[in-house]
């Protein structure tokens, strides 16, 4: 256990040292700064510019930078959409793989358009390796639309009084060429080498030492998973996702995934600090952030690594954890941290099974996605963090009796209204969608395959999952149904766009407004004082939100079966 432990420590570390050195590349990389990589690259973004006409050198507000994020998905939703619909007689598909549903590619093609991946169907017989592959290009654009939001909020606050906000396009495809196809590159071929599949071949007929004959599902796996965990999409290549073997091979895959998933999120809190030049403020956002990882984790690995009390009581022996549910060649520890992970980050991807943790467990996963801002995801991290950033100066200054200031911007009442709707608006999708849901059984509680507090549990991470574009969940659910699909649909779009046009137009109209220069009555945001102030507005708001419907779920779950 203490090995696994140690191992946990070490991918933590490893990833804030590649993440510090990231982020001085990413800030270099939307400052316009010499990188290591200009010459490589420069000539494919020319010609990407030549082939689609755009202007990277134009530079656009806030409204025509979102107006460019919203039409360019559109158009990718409405591609992916009909190759699902119409992917059996499409090529690429040797395994034969039928058409998906309309409310099932409807659901499908936004999950991967928001950078969700929640996934109603298996990658083994839901699509074919062209579907696959569109797939896995939506992982990449979606990644790169919400990092190239970030970087126009950066953007925002570098000039002291301005309209211009960069070119969406430019750090769009900046982001792509830059940053997430090299990285992918090299976690690529770390996978293949490790016996991740890489081929474009159908299903490999074996012969197992019992003598019997096994399909094994195969394709483009490497690249897939690459891009998928970089990207903080999360979406499996098989329906087990990185609990598979072919996906998450052994323990170096393993690390390599968890790392390779943390890092474009930690690098992004420092690129904020070296492109503003205010790396201070980037620490104490990284400190709040990772206090409230740590304080998701630490649980959650000894619930884990403790065992199931009620399975003990069996006669068993609990030296190894709780491990239903979980791979042997990972263990509990190492599947607990992965769990908050990839719910904090919003990756959504898994090496366990969540419903098969413990009911507190399974809480703090629930508590990580309804939190929605320590690290987050690729950008979009960064923003949610913001708005509490806006409510928490706005408090303080109320507090000191002086006008709300954030990097000499005041904040007033429509900034205000703007951060109030959109922290508001992610616990309104969660608790509305599962409230509506376990108002008519018809569509809910008989698609279950749990009942009592576990059984709610399971629609509540449901909508939770979708709010936070996370993707993972709580797979005792029956969640391929119109209803499913169609309702969890729309909170993903909602839960995107809103989110990200909410803190983008936030930063465009402060931008605008005159600067004022750091005085001794300025609220410093840089400090320990204010850092733990956001993270009090922060946990004030997920508590009156969510504290009444996880009593119902996991609370009372635990309560009922681990309390005697």
């Amino acid at each position: 256990m203490n090995t696994q432990i140690l191992g946990i420590i070490v991918m933590f570390a490893i990833t804030t040292v590649i993440g510090v050195f990231l982020g001085k590349y990413i800030a270099d990389v939307y400052g316009y700064k010499k990188t290591f990589l200009n010459k490589l690259f420069q000539p494919v973004e020319n010609l990407i510019y030549r082939i689609s006409g755009i202007n990277p050198d134009k530079q656009m507000t806030w409204k025509q930078n979102m107006f460019a994020m919203l039409t360019i998905n559109v158009v990718w939703f409405v591609i992916g959409f009909l190759i699902l619909l119409n992917q059996s007689w499409l090529p690429m598909n040797p395994d034969g793989n039928p058409d998906m549903s309309p409310d099932l590619a409807f659901n499908t093609a936004i999950s991967f358009l928001v950078n969700c991946n929640l996934q109603h169907y298996s990658g083994e017989t839901g699509v074919s390796y062209l579907s696959q592959l569109y797939l896995m290009f939506l992982q990449f654009v979606t990644a790169a639309t919400g990092m190239a939001a970030m970087a126009v909020l950066f953007k925002a606050f570098k000039d002291k009084t301005t309209t211009e906000l960069g070119n969406f396009y430019d750090f769009f495809v900046r982001s792509m060429t830059r940053i997430l196809v090299p990285l992918s590159i090299v976690v690529a071929f770390i996978l293949s080498a490790n016996g991740s599949p890489m081929t474009f071949e159908g299903k490999d007929h074996i012969t197992t030492l019992e003598g019997q004959k096994v399909d094994v599902s195969r394709g483009p796996a490497a690249a897939f998973i690459a891009i998928k965990h970089l990207g903080t999409n999360g979406g499996g290549f098989f329906g087990a996702n990185s609990a598979h073997p072919l996906e998450n091979p052994n323990y170096l895959t393993n690390m390599t995934e968890m790392v390779t998933q943390m890092i474009i999120p930690f690098a992004l809190v420092f690129a904020l600090g070296f492109y503003l030049k205010k790396k201070k403020l980037s620490l104490t956002i990284f400190a709040v952030m990772t206090i409230g990882f740590v304080a998701l984790t630490v649980p959650n690995i000894i619930n884990e690594t403790q065992g199931n009390p009620l399975i003990t009581q069996m006669g068993t022996d609990p030296h190894l954890g709780a491990m239903e549910g979980k791979e042997i060649r990972f263990g509990s520890a190492a599947s607990a941290y992965w769990s908050i992970a990839t719910t904090v980050i919003s990756t959504g991807s898994v090496n366990a099974m969540h419903d098969s943790t413990m009911p507190l467990s399974g809480m703090n996963q629930l508590l990580a996605m309804m939190i929605n801002c320590f690290y987050g995801g690729c950008g979009v991290g960064i923003l949610n963090y913001f708005i509490f950033i806006i409510l928490a100066v706005f408090i303080s200054g109320l507090m000191v009796g002086r006008t709300p200031e954030f990097l000499g911007k005041k904040i007033e009442a429509k900034e205000m209204k703007i951060a109030m709707i959109v922290a508001l608006f992610h616990p309104f999708l969660i608790l509305v969608g599962t409230a509506l849901t376990a108002y008519l059984p018809e569509f809910g509680t008989k698609t279950l395959n749990n009942p009592g507090f576990h059984g709610f549990s399971e629609m509540l991470y449901e909508f939770t999952s979708s709010s936070a574009n996370n993707g993972s969940g709580f797979e005792g659910l029956g969640d391929n149904t119109p209803w499913w699909n169609i309702s969890t649909g729309i909170v993903l779009l909602l839960s995107r766009f809103i989110p990200i046009i909410g803190p983008i137009a936030i930063a465009g109209l402060l931008a605008q407004k005159k600067y004022i220069p750091e005085s001794a009555g300025t609220l410093k945001t840089d400090t320990a004082t204010f850092g733990f102030m956001t993270l009090a507005v922060i946990l004030l708001i997920a508590a009156l939100s969510f504290f009444p419907a996880l009593t119902l779920g996991p609370i009372a779950e635990q309560l009922q079966y681990f309390s005697k």
